[in-house]
């Protein structure tokens, strides 16, 4: 019985989850692009309508969901610099793992520097 190949770039290991990560910050940041335009244009149709949509923003669970899009653009922003060192680089694809470890490191740093700011300014402890 043949044997399955092991540690190929996408079978469950640091490449796929790469991948599968990229993806979903994109829809993600995509969708709240969206919202961000719309919500925006609100200002033309009715300026009241725009400022009960300001408002409802203000809200602590706004501000946890900005905490999210901050991970998701960061994520997504570190892991397209190693997508292009991947594509570019000569030995890219043989350091794609460690340049994973290393995004996945760059944007904890990121995050713990974030977080804490936002959640005090989130729960009123400026």
């Amino acid at each position: 019985m043949p044997k399955r190949p092991a540690g190929t770039l996408y079978r469950g290991r640091e490449g796929m989850w790469s991948w599968v990560l990229h993806r979903i910050t994109g829809v993600a940041i995509y969708f709240f692009l969206l919202v961000h335009i719309l919500d925006t244009s609100l200002v033309r149709l009715s300026p009241e309508a725009y400022n009960a949509v300001i408002g409802a923003y203000k809200t602590p669970i706004m501000g946890l969901g900005e905490i999210g899009l901050v991970a998701a653009i960061g994520l997504h922003a570190l892991n397209g610099l190693r997508i292009i060192l991947i594509d570019f680089w000569s030995v890219g694809t043989k350091h794609q793992r460690v340049m994973f470890w290393v995004v996945i490191g760059l944007w904890l740093v990121l995050l713990a520097g974030f977080i804490p700011r936002q959640l005090m300014h989130i729960f009123g402890g400026e």
